[in-house]
């Protein structure tokens, strides 16, 4: 019982919740510097609401050089229910729009990987539109 109420706490919160529709929509392992563009939040609110979502068992890291990369921790089948019950709930405009701007942030990814880091959002928008013209 102690776990469940532990992950319905973590949901209860916005910026929560838009993190894990960021990972539910694109199925891909996502990096703090990623979520921060496509969420427009600081780093510290950031970190501190997947450490939350971590410490509730939906989420593991990897590491890679200096980049530490997010995943749906889907081992658990009651994890798996949970994202696609919010898949099908999580569609408002905020959503759609945090979306948005992740899928155009992932563009900047080389290999798959993020390459970038943290950018300013009027250099974030040059680096996506030189990105797609080329």
């Amino acid at each position: 019982m102690e776990k469940i109420l532990e992950i319905f706490k973590a949901l209860s919160d916005e910026t929560r919740l838009r993190i894990l529709n960021l990972f539910i929509k694109s199925g891909r392992n996502l990096c703090v510097c990623e979520l921060m563009d496509a969420l427009k939040l600081p780093q510290y609110t950031v970190s501190k609401a997947l450490g939350t979502l971590k410490n509730a068992g939906l989420f593991t890291t990897e590491k890679e050089g200096t980049w530490v990369y997010y995943q749906l921790d889907k081992k658990d089948t009651k994890n798996k229910d949970l994202f696609t019950f919010l898949n099908n709930i999580l569609i408002t405009d905020l959503f759609l729009e945090d979306e948005e701007r992740l899928n155009n942030r992932l563009l900047l990814r080389e290999n798959d990987k993020c390459v970038v880091g943290i950018i300013p959002e009027e250099d974030l928008l040059k680096l996506i539109k030189g990105k797609t013209e080329a």
